[in-house]
């Protein structure tokens, strides 16, 4: 009876809080904005002129190892891009690196398959239902996680930031009598992300943590798994956007997206010290802040709908600059691509 008071209160919370709303629902009202930047910019697929290097842009099915291997490598974990079921070179490689690791796959979205891999046996077993080349690289743990949204007019010489979301992980706190399994089903948001039902969750679930003893639940920084996202923007600072644009220029025609990265502390990211980028998103970035509990929604929309108007224009100031958008037949034949390899992702999960 429990249980099914909590869902049902779960259920409320997400018909309430419109950062739990499904995709299709939330995005719903650029359905009538899309048509009309792609009316001005004369093509449908306009946003595959933002990020030139990057495969269609960034918007969708771009290959992470790709993209990584464009970024500075102070700025990188190690990494490896491993073929399906290679456990050869999969396991040479986390011997190199060691345990923890992050396995996922190198083309992917909203946190799929994506796992940290804690000792050879997990790694065998993800490696046997992962159906796509996947991306290992090594564990970072520094205690700060954050998506730095990043972007840059082609005719300006510098660039800003426009959204810092930081990403605090699913956890409990411990009172010494209480199961983590009990302790997260007083919680709408864990009971709307976190499936208690998975293998990987069942021996930390029956865990009692002591009095004041927090548990982090899910380690993977997405909001569809748990994580919430805070507003940083306060962070913002010309210290701050001069590192990035330090960053940026380092990534060869990279004009549009976010930073999802790792760091030490506020002072050092501003001083370009101690920061391992976890993944660069192109054109299909969200600004996380956006998705701060309580944010107004209207807010949220103007966010976005400035991105994607942002997104044209560079776009079209990149065409002018003798770099084409993708015609419709080849944009057309990766949408294809990317719904057959998405299908794939799904039969693992």
């Amino acid at each position: 009876m429990h249980r099914t008071v909590s869902r049902l209160k779960s259920l409320w919370y997400k018909v309430t809080h419109w950062e739990f709303w499904p995709f299709a629902v939330l995005y719903f009202p650029v359905n009538f904005y899309y048509p009309w930047l792609a009316f001005r910019c004369q093509s449908l697929f306009f946003f595959t002129a933002a990020n030139p290097s990057i495969d269609f842009g960034g918007m969708l099915g771009e290959s992470k190892s790709a993209i990584f291997d464009l970024i500075p490598e102070k700025y990188l974990p190690a990494y490896r891009l491993i073929a399906p079921g290679d456990e050869s070179a999969a396991k040479t490689f986390a011997q190199q690196i060691g345990y923890p690791l992050i396995a996922k796959p190198d083309i992917g979205e909203r946190g799929k398959l994506v796992e940290k891999i804690n000792d050879e046996q997990a790694l065998e077993k993800y490696l046997a239902k992962c159906p796509v080349p996947l991306l290992m690289q090594a564990f970072v743990s520094f205690p700060l996680e954050l998506g730095v949204f990043f972007v840059k007019h082609p005719n300006n010489a510098e660039g800003r930031i426009t959204s810092i979301v930081e990403k605090d992980f699913m956890s409990v706190v411990g009172d010494g009598h209480h199961t983590v399994k009990q302790l997260l089903d007083s919680n709408p948001r864990a009971l709307l992300q976190i499936d208690t039902n998975h293998p990987r969750f069942q021996l930390l679930l029956e865990e009692i943590p002591q009095k004041g003893k927090k548990v982090t639940v899910e380690g993977i920084g997405n909001h569809c798994r748990g994580t919430t996202f805070l507003n940083a923007n306060n962070r913002i600072t010309g210290q701050l956007n001069s590192t990035f644009n330090t960053i940026a220029k380092g990534i060869k025609d990279f004009h549009f997206g976010r930073f999802d990265l790792r760091c030490t502390s506020w002072s050092d990211l501003e001083e370009g010290k101690n920061i391992m980028i976890l993944e660069l998103n192109g054109a299909g970035a969200e600004p996380g802040h956006i998705y701060q509990p309580g944010y107004s929604l209207w807010k949220g929309y103007r966010a976005i709908f400035w991105h994607l108007s942002t997104l044209a224009e560079i776009s079209r100031a990149n065409r002018k600059k003798g770099i084409p958008y993708w015609t419709f037949a080849q944009g057309w034949k990766k949408m294809k691509t990317i719904r057959a390899y998405n299908r794939k992702i799904e039969s693992a999960l």
